[in-house]
């Protein structure tokens, strides 16, 4: 009873598949800031993917900063009032904005609610990225991806309302977007994409968030509804008028008819 009463070391739980990931997307990141070469970063992912608790995935990170600032706290389970240690140290949703993405034979995505800084880096190394920026928080006026597609692609949404200017370069592949694009008279964050597309891609594109879509969806189904009443209101009158039409044909014939049997009786 005494054994069962007592603290558990946190270190000895068991980590889940969400956790082993959270250690990777850190030690992706670390090798985009040049604290890890790719050697370290293959040994140290294949660690992680074979790590069976929270005591032998802290190793891998001790020695990284998250997002080059906010050391990574010590690896432990969440208890109960209390986020989980791995949880904090890649929070991108709270004050400490996104800088770094990387896709190394793999893929990265963000996209929904995120912080995004003045400076953000972004590459695909046989992999893919996405970058929505259509329900990012942006921690300034303007933010700047410099976007790297090696035998990958990335590809980058922004607001509808943004200024953009992108002027990365394709080697054997494509930067696609608008060059140049003003705001709208609301005005709206500048984004700068700028880097390079090697055997690669990087896109761009403008478009409106995804409740703007739904609203311009209904508004679409809404109007579609209002002309198929509309045409079944003129087939209707079209209907009434003709009956109309033929009533008075009807009377018409009646009254030339009556008129010749009372000129001609019998």
């Amino acid at each position: 009873m005494s054994d069962l009463a007592g603290p558990v070391d946190p270190r000895r739980m068991r980590a889940a598949d969400s956790d082993r990931e959270r250690i990777v997307e850190i030690l992706r990141e670390a090798v985009a800031e040049g604290r890890l070469d790719l050697s370290e970063l293959d040994e140290r992912i294949g660690q992680a993917y074979a790590a069976r608790t929270y005591g032998e995935l802290e190793p891998l990170v001790a020695d990284l900063p998250v997002a080059g600032a906010v050391p990574v706290p010590a690896v432990r389970p969440a208890v109960a009032g209390e986020p989980g240690a791995l949880d904090r140290a890649v929070d991108r949703t709270g004050l400490q904005a996104s800088t770094t993405a990387v896709a190394v034979m793999s893929g990265f995505e963000r996209k929904g609610r995120w912080a995004v800084g003045s400076t953000f880096n972004a590459v695909a190394l046989w992999g893919g990225g996405l970058i929505d920026l259509r329900e990012a928080d942006f921690t300034a006026g303007h933010v700047r991806i410099n976007a790297y597609a090696v035998m990958g692609g990335i590809e980058i949404i922004v607001p509808e309302h943004a200024h953009v200017d992108v002027s990365g370069i394709g080697v054997m592949g494509g930067f696609d977007g608008p060059r140049s694009s003003a705001a709208s008279a609301g005005g709206g964050p500048t984004v700068v994409v700028a880097g390079l597309a090697f055997w690669g891609g990087v896109s761009v594109e403008r478009k409106p968030s995804d409740e703007v879509i739904r609203q311009r969806r209904l508004e679409r189904k809404r109007e579609r509804e209002l002309e198929r009443l509309e045409r079944k209101r003129e087939r209707l009158e079209r209907g009434r008028q003709r009956e109309r039409e033929q009533v008075e044909r009807n009377r018409e014939d009646d009254r030339a008819h009556w008129e010749h049997n009372r000129r001609e009786p019998g």
